[in-house]
């Protein structure tokens, strides 16, 4: 016999907590990402991007980006204008409050990510550093 909080809980509206603040989506992209994720997607007709970490480079970590044919279930799916990124399950807590870019620059273009977890990033900008990273797994995606 529920009190009256079982239906409160269920109406409630999930929120994130990321450096004291509140967000709604754990993962932001800008346009210029939203449209590259777009176009990557339309190649071979993929379903979306999948974004991880995993040990390596100078710094001890680095970000993975896979095409994703197949939702898996405990990937955390963020769908902004069409464009559908998901989060692989290792990379969940070190991605929390990220925002994703897409530059454009003479000599190079990519995704950028600007992420409040990181602690520490290397010279060459390719691997980064979080606290805590004892708990990953060597292979972790």
């Amino acid at each position: 016999m529920g009190n009256g909080n079982d239906e409160r809980r269920s109406k409630a509206r999930a929120r994130f907590y990321v450096m004291n603040k509140i967000i709604s989506n754990p993962l932001m992209l800008t346009e210029p990402a939203v449209t590259q994720v777009k176009k990557l997607m339309s190649r071979d007709s993929h379903f979306g991007l999948r974004i991880g970490v995993k040990k390596g480079g100078c710094a001890g970590m680095e970000y993975t980006m896979d095409y994703v044919d197949n939702l898996d279930p405990l990937d955390l799916l963020i769908e902004q204008n069409g464009a559908r990124v998901m989060v692989a399950p290792m990379a969940q807590m070190f991605l929390f409050g990220t925002e994703i870019d897409y530059e454009v620059s003479l000599l190079e273009s990519g995704f950028k990510f600007n992420n409040p977890n990181v602690t520490e990033s290397c010279g060459c900008g390719e691997s980064i550093k979080f606290d805590h990273t004892e708990l990953l797994p060597t292979n972790s995606k």
